[in-house]
């Protein structure tokens, strides 16, 4: 749940600034859609968190 929330937060924050510099390209669209899932909950939101939940676990074995 933290990790939703923050990640909610991280995509939001990086969406604002995105849209205020009028960057638009494939990484802002991934930003977009990335918040987007986290924030309505859908269906497809589930295996978006195990992905992020699994990018968070693989990182300290880097």
């Amino acid at each position: 749940m933290a990790v939703t929330v923050s990640l909610v937060a991280l995509f939001g924050l990086v969406l604002f600034f995105l849209l205020r510099s009028r960057t638009v390209g494939y990484g802002s669209a991934f930003i977009a859609a990335g918040f987007g899932f986290f924030l309505a909950s859908t269906g497809a939101a589930t295996p978006i968190n195990q992905l992020a939940q699994a990018v968070i676990n693989a990182i300290p074995n880097l």
